[in-house]
């Protein structure tokens, strides 16, 4: 009898239940930190609550004994992946649970991106551990102060709040910069932002044409001026294309910079909430956009002209935003859960996903949910058209994995599954059918397990599939290493320096 191959068998079978009532494979501890930080919001996801996620990571911070790669992981989702809530949760339990390590300090400094990540990490330490702060807590946090100009310090002012920014510099006692003194003083200026400028405009207006001249002239001034941030762009593509019609060109080209792009840590799924907003814009005919329209171009533009303008740049942008796809050799199956569970912003961020590795790979697509088929659309149609073809295209019916490999007709050098990884149908994870897959074609493939909600659990065994999470574009630069490193989204963390 051989008793290796009796504990790999052992080691391979499933070992836990998953939130949908399927058989499945428990992620290592470091993996499951990994993809709830990736992935989490700590908002309400289809099979656990905000409450939930939070909980779950403080165990597991609590359970992982290599505190530093805890840390390291905050910081590659904060500072990489654009992960914000998730990055407070996680430095306030290391403020908590690790003591008297010079490296804290440091990573409590870096791990702040924006002036009110300081003000988030203080406010979760003190109501869930009240006082007193501990002393690297204080001395990183008050060193990240120092960063930031008055601008900055003005914009996250929070006067308002239960904990404001004044409150934070009493706690942390920072080294008093010159604009840090103006906070204290009260000698610090207003920041002047979009939000304030807009909703003065929205105050002194007499007239709903008043109001919307008052407030294309607040978007023309940020405009031209570029005080607008890339996420606030983004995200008012729309009232920008009614309010202000004729600063849709000067907004295009900041929304198509590669460079701004970069800085700004926008999640690729964003495109797509901006696409459908622009999308919904109101008809020509409507009384306040005609006028608009009429004012500027003494109605010579076709406001279809001018969204379709908007539309073509956000196709551009999202490109720009994934440069680092992957381009494989040999064949690629893509297989996208459009279970229901899926509906939301897992399968925002998987039908995307899918439809940039399809556009730019020998690729097949594949749909699964209670059953698997395959689709097949234009690869010289825009990275968001494919997108919401996919969506489109969902059934949101039950979650059969085996379906993929019953369905699959050829053979493949890769298998890439987008899911959130909650099986069901046929309660067994699907091993069985892989393999007489692999036996029928005569070819073993990668697998790529993409976890798009880190509910913690899988459908492969870890040890055997490459495992990988994220929203960002960071994410498709860790697809390019998986095949040369199995591990390549662990030991990317790893090797930041703290």
């Amino acid at each position: 009898m051989k008793f290796n191959t009796l504990l790999k068998n052992k080691i391979n079978k499933p070992n836990t239940i998953n939130l949908a009532g399927g058989q499945a494979h428990q992620m290592s501890d470091k993996l499951e930190l990994v993809t709830i930080l990736l992935t989490s919001f700590l908002d309400k996801q289809y099979y656990r609550n905000e409450n939930a996620a939070a909980k779950r990571l403080t165990q597991l911070v609590a359970k992982i004994p290599d505190k530093q790669f805890i840390a390291k992981a905050a910081l590659y989702a904060r500072r990489e992946a654009g992960m914000r809530s998730v990055s407070h949760l996680i430095a306030g339990e290391i403020a908590h649970n690790v003591k008297g390590e010079e490296w804290t300090k440091r990573f409590f400094d870096r791990v702040v991106f924006r002036v009110d990540d300081v003000l988030e990490i203080l406010a979760y330490y003190l109501a869930v551990y009240g006082k007193p702060l501990p002393n690297s807590l204080k001395k990183g946090l008050g060193q990240a102060l120092t960063r930031f100009d008055d601008y900055q310090l003005a914009k996250y002012r929070r006067g308002s709040a239960s904990l404001n920014l004044v409150d934070a510099v009493n706690l942390v006692h920072p080294p008093h910069t010159p604009a840090i003194r103006r906070l204290i003083d009260g000698s610090l200026a207003p920041a002047g932002t979009w939000e304030t400028k807009l909703t003065q405009a929205g105050q002194t207006a007499e007239s709903d044409k008043d109001k919307a001249e008052q407030k294309g002239a607040v978007w023309t001034e940020l405009i031209r001026e570029r005080r607008i941030g890339y996420f606030a762009l983004l995200r008012n593509l729309r009232n920008i294309l009614v309010q202000a019609p004729e600063m849709i060109d000067e907004a295009i080209t900041l929304l198509t910079d590669k460079t701004l792009i970069r800085r700004s840590l926008v999640m690729p799924f964003r495109y797509r909430a901006a696409l459908d907003a622009i999308e919904d814009a109101p008809a020509l005919d409507q009384p306040v956009l005609k006028a608009a329209i009429d004012r500027v171009f003494k109605g010579g533009a076709d406001i279809r002209a001018l969204r379709q303008k908007v539309i073509t740049a956000l196709n551009v942008a999202v490109d720009h935003s994934l440069n680092n796809v992957p381009r494989f050799k040999g064949r690629t199956l893509i297989a996208m859960d459009c279970s229901g569970s899926m509906i939301g912003k897992p399968m925002k961020v998987g039908s995307l996903f899918s439809a940039v590795l399809y556009k730019v790979n020998d690729a097949d697509l594949m749909l699964f949910s209670g059953d698997a088929r395959y689709v097949t659309y234009n690869r010289d149609d825009a990275t968001l058209t494919i997108a919401q073809r996919i969506e489109d295209s969902a059934e949101w019916s039950g979650t059969n994995f085996h379906s993929i490999f019953e369905r699959a007709r050829t053979a493949y050098d890769r298998v890439i599954i987008l899911s959130d990884m909650q099986a069901w149908m046929n309660h067994w994870t699907p091993v069985v059918p892989f393999e007489r897959f692999v036996k029928k074609t005569g070819k073993r493939p990668h697998v790529y397990s993409f976890d798009l909600a880190g509910y913690g659990s899988i459908q492969f065994p870890e040890n055997k599939v490459y495992t990988l999470s994220g929203f960002s574009d960071k994410t498709m630069e860790t697809l390019r290493f998986l095949e040369q490193d199995k591990s390549a989204l662990i030991h990317e963390i790893e090797k930041i320096e703290l």
